[in-house]
């Protein structure tokens, strides 16, 4: 589990510098834009690399189980995943997702992580997906006090956006129910 910690304090860590702008500008003018870039990417790879060697292991060695979800609740899961993937795509198709949402990917992380927390109950998957939901709640905060509510009204282009935005998203859901999910984490969705 400390491979699964250590790359969760890198890559949250990186990603938790814009809460603090002060240390994050003071940073991005030592170093200069693009090695601060380039050290930011760098670092959220490795601690990325890290969790996912990290929560393999612990899934591998049979973590504490804390909690015992119920069988119905796979049922919720799947629903509360349904919008993630369109609200992700919605940050890049800017249109009324994404004005709705603010900062849809931050909405994405937290429905992710909450439906994730509902559906495992072992330690190292409280860990990962508590610390992402944890991450997510005081990024969205931290936003609202810097003064960046997000939201932008949609310009030219967010019918179309929106509808790519939605297509895409649920192509990508249905990959993942299909055979996405075990492919690329281990862990069927579907029974066979």
């Amino acid at each position: 589990m400390a491979y699964l910690v250590l790359g969760l304090v890198l890559f949250l860590g990186t990603h938790s510098l814009p809460m603090f702008p002060d240390a994050d500008s003071h940073l991005k003018a030592r170093l200069g834009e693009g090695a601060f870039k380039g050290i930011f990417s760098l670092v959220s790879v490795v601690g990325l690399v890290f969790i996912v060697i990290g929560y393999g292991d612990a899934r591998f060695a049979g973590p504490a189980l804390l909690y015992e979800p119920p069988v119905w609740l796979a049922h919720l899961v799947m629903l509360l995943m349904l919008p993630v993937f369109i609200l992700v795509l919605s940050t890049y198709l800017p249109g009324r997702i994404k004005a709705g949402a603010k900062h849809p990917t931050i909405l994405a992380v937290k429905i992710w992580a909450f439906a994730h927390l509902l559906a495992n109950g072992d330690a190292a998957s409280v860990l990962l997906f508590g610390s992402f939901l944890a991450w997510a709640v005081a990024d969205r905060i931290s936003l609202k006090r810097r003064g960046m509510p997000g939201g932008v009204a949609p310009g030219e282009g967010a019918l179309r956006n929106d509808v790519a935005a939605i297509a895409g998203g649920l192509v990508i859901y249905g990959l993942f129910v299909w055979q996405l999910h075990s492919w690329l984490i281990g862990v069927p969705i579907l029974p066979a």
